[in-house]
């Protein structure tokens, strides 16, 4: 008997741990591109935990001071204002340094921040920049029922269509459920699922025997750690991760093996004047290289549908 095979156990195993391996696909990036980068602002101000939301409790994640303690049925002033500068401040820089650069970004927009803030999410469209679904709520839904997560998700669809005039086409849960990836299936609007970390390349995958597009997303390349503890402590930390990411992806695409990047920014972290220098000296970098293709994920995943389409 194959101890090693009996100790794995005889059911199938959800996970995928051979994705593309050594050999993964030629993206055939447009312009012979080495690498295709993806920036991605998150707009969430306005729909993290607080009491005036109808939550137990107020927000502690991705604030400027790490590892708070949540006050319960209590507002947090303090924490409510750090978020609410990234809608009355930082969204304003963050717009201003792409449009100085003709840089499109795609952005992970919370449904009841564009809600209570739709001329933040109707400025970012009328740039150009992709407007796609962050939830309804910016909070985990690792245990909500599956009819409430289907609501939230119309209510995140039908914010953004009120603001933007146009539906979501990319969705991004983040703290996502067992039942997330099915519900942007069955709502069959959505071109991409990015609530994964798995890969460098977009991929194929099903949900039932409907195919799925993912793009996948990053937490490394993400200025979130500037609200970690052990995270980015200055810009300079936030540009030498992100350069060197950058640097070796393009060194890769070099070789022959094209990938895509991915850059996270949030609107209260990156927005702050500090950071968004390193950001600004970070996109001045970036596209001072030749062959390199700055997309939107709607762009990237229609790309990749059209080069590499789902085959079953």
């Amino acid at each position: 008997m194959d101890i090693v095979a009996a100790a794995l156990g005889s059911k199938p195993y959800p996970r995928d741990l051979y994705g593309y391996g050594p050999n993964p696909p030629d993206p055939k990036w447009p312009g012979g591109a080495k690498v295709a980068v993806s920036f991605v602002l998150n707009y969430e101000e306005g729909g993290e935990r607080s009491v005036l939301h109808g939550d137990k409790v107020s927000e502690t994640y991705l604030t400027e001071i790490p590892g708070g303690t949540p006050r319960v049925k209590m507002r947090d002033h303090a924490t409510e204002s750090v978020y609410d500068y990234g809608a009355r401040a930082g969204v304003w820089r963050v717009l201003r340094l792409f449009a100085e650069r003709d840089i499109k970004f795609t952005s992970w927009a919370v449904g009841m921040a564009v809600a209570r803030n739709p001329e933040a999410a109707r400025a970012m469209h009328e740039a150009g920049h992709e407007v796609a679904s962050h939830g309804w709520r910016w909070f985990d839904y690792a245990t909500m029922p599956l009819a409430k997560e289907r609501a939230d998700m119309k209510l995140a669809i039908e914010a953004i269509r009120q603001a933007t005039g146009q539906r979501p086409l990319g969705w991004y849960t983040g703290r996502f459920s067992e039942n997330t990836l099915k519900l942007v299936a069955e709502d069959g609007g959505f071109v991409y699922s990015s609530d994964t970390y798995d890969d460098d390349l977009p991929y194929w995958t099903t949900v039932g025997k409907k195919p799925q597009l993912i793009l996948p997303y990053t937490f490394d390349n993400n200025d979130m750690k500037f609200g970690q503890l052990h995270g980015f402590a200055t810009g300079v930390d936030y540009y030498n991760h992100v350069k060197d990411a950058f640097d070796m992806l393009y060194r890769e695409g070099e070789q022959g093996q094209p990938k895509m990047m991915t850059i996270a920014l949030h609107c209260r972290l990156i927005g702050r004047p500090g950071r968004a220098a390193a950001l600004a000296r970070l996109m001045d970098y970036i596209q001072g290289h030749d062959k390199v293709w700055i997309a939107r994920r709607i762009d990237i995943a229609r790309h990749w549908m059209q080069v590499h389409p789902y085959r079953g």
